[in-house]
């Protein structure tokens, strides 16, 4: 059986945990940053990891098998 190919994109968005979940970037963090955009408060929020929602994380384990 041929080996998998991780899938390029999800291996730059997503990595897995010692204890198997995915972690994740928070989406709209790219422009509109200065003043008239976002609060600062809510760029802070998006600076922070989240985890893969469950419904999910399957589709994404998919994508990045060996990792």
């Amino acid at each position: 059986m041929p080996k998998m190919k991780t899938h390029s994109g999800a291996k730059k968005r997503f990595s897995l945990t010692k204890s198997g979940k995915v972690k994740r970037a928070h989406a709209f963090k790219s422009h509109l940053l200065n003043g008239h955009g976002k609060t600062t408060k809510r760029k802070r929020g998006l600076r922070k990891g989240a985890y893969a929602d469950v419904t999910n994380v399957a589709t994404i384990r998919e994508m990045i098998p060996y990792k």
